[in-house]
């Protein structure tokens, strides 16, 4: 009887810390996403330049999800961002060439990329609706004044042929006072890297709004010849 009590104490005492053991709930996020907002216009103080920028719609694709962001400068497209896109090598490659097209029609009506065809697709159904979006907001504002209008018109510059060891090359660059709003290739080698290139020095030019760009790996030549072009034009525009 004596040997039973210690036994009984030591059991009680294994269950105290059961007893004032408290299991923590934990919050578990939930995995569901948000349903995509209507697109609206913000400012953008980040920016810096005052600019208006719009999330597109996001368009569900049999590739995935596609949206767009556009930044506006009034109704001018002056960026194109891609927010989210499928996951694909086709994809990848067309986005380049999609904001370059873009950022040259002013518009979603821009042509499909071969090979990423649903891609294309959802990207000019996002992008119309940033469009519409901030037509929308614009119409709701006060509208720009004649004097700013008549700062904005436009000049087209040629800029000099370029002769380079693949051929020669020549852009042509139209302005809105001192803005660059558009690249034109009048001449470029006839070769698939310049061709996969070009796209692509266009749409730096038109962000960076200066011949200061990086070159296009695998047409090193072609870089050197657009941007040798292209600041000539910048220069004689004046």
């Amino acid at each position: 009887m004596k040997r039973a009590i210690p036994v009984l104490v030591l059991s009680i005492a294994g269950l105290v810390p059961v007893w004032m053991y408290e299991p923590s709930l934990g919050t578990a996020s939930s995995g569901t996403a948000a349903p995509a907002s209507t697109p609206s216009a913000s400012s953008s103080a980040a920016s810096g330049s005052g600019g208006t920028v719009v999330k597109g719609s996001t368009i569900q694709t049999d590739k995935g999800p596609v949206q767009v962001e556009v930044t506006f400068a009034g109704t001018k497209i002056t960026a194109v961002k891609m927010l989210q896109q499928p996951d694909h090598p086709q994809t990848t490659a067309a986005v380049p060439k999609l904001i370059a097209e873009t950022l040259q029609a002013q518009s979603a009506d821009i042509d499909t990329v071969s090979g990423a065809t649903i891609t294309s697709d959802g990207y000019r159904e996002s992008l119309q609706a940033a469009i519409d979006a901030n037509a929308e907001s614009a119409s709701s504002s006060s509208s720009a004044s004649p004097s700013a209008a008549a700062a904005s018109q436009s000049q087209t510059v040629d800029g000099p042929t370029i002769d380079t060891d693949k051929g020669p090359v020549q852009v042509q660059v139209t302005f809105e006072g001192d803005e660059i709003t558009a690249v034109k290739m009048l001449q470029q080698p006839d070769h698939p890297q310049t061709t996969a290139a070009v796209p692509k020095l266009i749409a730096e030019t038109l962000q960076a709004q200066s011949a200061d760009i990086d070159t296009v790996s695998g047409a090193t030549i072609t870089s050197d010849g657009y941007r040798e072009s292209l600041q000539a034009a910048i220069d004689a525009k004046g």
